[in-house]
């Protein structure tokens, strides 16, 4: 397990600059292991934009696509751990070195002009939110500048088109999502077409096809792919097509912005636990056991997938999804919690890793 190459800031920069000749199994399991860091670094920061809303009886449209988005990451999360698993690979997850950290860069180097933050949900976080996402050709924007995410994704894509024999379908794990239909279900990937399928799914879900901002899966059908439901959420509008160009505009309805708890933006490293903006001690037990439960989700995600008995790695699969929903008690009450001085703002999860 090599953690270290795996944590090189421009890992995935250096893998797209391999010519395709290049691309051997090495390169693909690498890929694969990047793309896992890639789906993890999305989870927090919209699971604070989602846990942040109020809920006040009011439109909860936008808590309903927040909710929809961050149950897509984790099967995509899912489907890229079963993509590494499937070249014979083992996903590092619960390791310092390769933890996401905030606010920072997404792993890899994809979109180097983008800094990921951790917080409640505002029209700047939504703004950053669609950056994450943006495709190279986005229908409603201008052209990208920098590699994409999908972009990625399309080359680890054309290595298994060109080495189908590299898939062994081992240690497959596969779950339902709660909510959804198929199109966002962990499934096996024990054949081409399997793996064509998932890497469709985690390209169009977050970024659209080319020819339509909709999300174009089963069980998505109204969804918009995950940049455009940002984009709406920052521009306030609906997004519609022009019956008569034919484009896409965001002229549609008002999307109001909820009511949210007002977290603050995480600094670096954390909340300052010393100084004359310390937390108080309840403070510092929950930013604690926070921390904890997020690191347990990390290992336990991390040995469902490394282990050889298929009951077993069910067994911890599951309870990985529950410690998920163990992470959003701790979080609310530090959201209600403010921070030291007149910002107005509160406390909120740092989801920073601790080794046990």
């Amino acid at each position: 397990m090599n953690t270290l190459l795996y944590a090189r800031k421009n890992r995935i920069v250096e893998l797209m600059e391999q010519p395709a000749e290049r691309r051997d199994a090495d390169w693909m399991r690498e890929a694969a292991q990047q793309a896992i860091l890639l789906e993890l670094a999305t989870l927090p920061p919209y699971l604070c934009a989602m846990w942040s809303i109020r809920h006040t009886g009011e439109d909860s449209s936008v808590f309903d696509t927040l909710h929809e988005i961050v149950f897509d990451e984790m099967s995509h999360l899912g489907l890229a751990c079963n993509l590494l698993t499937t070249l014979g690979g083992a996903p590092v997850l619960a390791d310092e070195s390769v933890v996401p950290t905030y606010p920072g860069p997404l792993p890899g180097g994809v979109r180097p002009e983008l800094s990921v933050f951790l917080s409640g949900l505002t029209r700047e976080a939504a703004e950053m939110y669609s950056r994450i996402e943006e495709p190279d050709q986005p229908l409603a924007t201008a052209r990208a500048k920098h590699t994409s995410i999908g972009a990625f994704y399309t080359a680890l894509l054309e290595a298994f088109r060109a080495h189908p024999e590299r898939i062994t379908g081992d240690r497959q794990l596969t779950m339902e999502m709660p909510h959804h239909g198929k199109g966002n279900s962990v499934v096996a990937l024990k054949t081409p077409a399997a793996v064509e399928s998932a890497i469709g799914v985690i390209k169009e879900q977050g970024e659209g096809t080319s020819a339509s901002p909709e999300n174009p899966h089963p069980g998505a059908v109204g969804e918009l792919a995950h940049y455009y439901a940002f984009r709406e959420i920052y521009r306030g509008r609906r997004l519609r097509k022009n019956p008569v160009t034919g484009t896409w505009e965001f002229e549609g309805a008002e999307l109001p912005m909820p009511e949210t708890l007002r977290m603050g933006i995480v600094p670096r490293g954390g909340w300052p636990r010393t100084g004359p903006s310390a937390p108080d001690a309840e403070t510092v037990r929950l930013l604690d056991e926070s921390n904890r439960a997020y690191s347990t989700l990390l290992h336990l995600l991390e040995d469902a997938w490394n282990q050889d008995r298929p009951d077993e790695a069910e067994r911890l699969l599951n309870d990985a999804v529950q410690q998920m929903f163990m992470l959003q008690g701790p979080a609310l009450q530090l959201m209600e919690r403010p921070l030291p001085g007149d910002s107005g703002e509160n406390y909120g999860p740092e989801f920073r890793y601790v080794a046990a």
